[in-house]
């Protein structure tokens, strides 16, 4: 990046409330640190996710608690802004909720992309990050909004494209994914402790060892500077926190090894050199 970072912009496009504390946090809030005006599309407000009543008391419903947590969550982050597309959570694979009618598997991938390609032209950002194709752990929100990101990337600039606004298109776009070699560890981890990699997660329904696609390294992101600022966003997510396996006293183990500080993203677009490998998301945007 340039010394001059206030004319730049980050978007981010994701499907639940704590998708961006959990995930690709601590790459928002070191961008956010820097002078980058790093915005956030929320596609969802995380209605279905299992909330216990105690953290329901000053709260109508799920979804007005979860959207809370994000807020609070983006001041610890920096975000410039948070921006709602007013689906609903569509919950996992299989769910009843994928069939409500406002659930966002339910929208088209086109009426989404055409959503977020608006905003696309009113934030006018360099660089739009989302998730990887298999949406980080296959959840079908996250699959659906990578899919509607992608094509609202492109969307955004093509002049037969009519909203609102003029056409404007980005320069680079990144897919977030998680880092092979750390899943590998877990799986290995997991299964030295007796404990089965197929059924991980709060509610036991992410298979570990499904995860692990070898999607190209073009960016890890160190954001070992803007941790704290990370950690304050998740704890914000507090209810939907529950135990992980770099939890506790494993903790320490994942960090000696290089785990938990750096964000590894795939670029999408423009196709990337195969042997080059960034520490700037914002490396040759003009």
């Amino acid at each position: 990046m340039s010394n001059s970072k206030d004319q730049y912009t980050l978007l981010a496009v994701l499907a639940h409330p704590d998708d961006e504390s959990f995930g690709m946090g601590g790459t928002l809030a070191l961008y956010a640190e820097r002078g980058v005006a790093v915005h956030l599309i929320c596609a969802t407000r995380g209605e279905v996710g299992e909330v216990a009543p105690e953290y329901l008391r000053d709260y109508a419903s799920i979804a007005e608690l979860r959207e809370a947590e994000l807020r609070c969550a983006a001041s610890h982050l920096g975000l410039a802004g948070v921006h709602f597309l007013d689906y609903r959570d569509s919950g996992m694979a299989g769910s009843p909720d994928n069939d409500h009618p406002q659930a966002l598997v339910a929208a088209s991938v086109e009426e989404v992309a055409q959503k977020v390609a608006c905003k696309i032209r009113e934030l006018r950002p360099q660089v739009v990050l989302t998730f990887d194709p298999i949406g980080g752990y296959r959840h079908p929100d996250h699959i659906h909004i990578q899919q509607a990101a992608t094509r609202a990337f492109h969307l955004a600039g093509d002049p037969a494209f009519e909203c609102a606004l003029p056409p404007y298109q980005p320069q680079k776009l990144y897919y977030h994914t998680i880092s092979k070699r750390f899943l590998r560890f877990a799986v290995g981890l997991l299964r030295l402790l007796g404990k089965d990699p197929s059924k991980w997660g709060r509610n036991q329904d992410i298979d570990l060892t499904e995860l692990i696609v070898d999607f190209p390294i073009h960016a890890r992101i160190n954001y070992a500077a803007v941790a704290q600022r990370k950690e304050a966003a998740s704890r914000c997510h507090a209810s939907q926190i529950g135990p992980t396996i770099t939890g506790g006293a494993f903790r320490w183990l994942f960090r000696l090894l290089g785990f938990g500080r750096v964000d590894f993203f795939m670029q999408a677009y423009p196709p990337p050199a195969e042997d080059k490998t960034s520490n700037d998301l914002f490396a040759d945007v003009v």
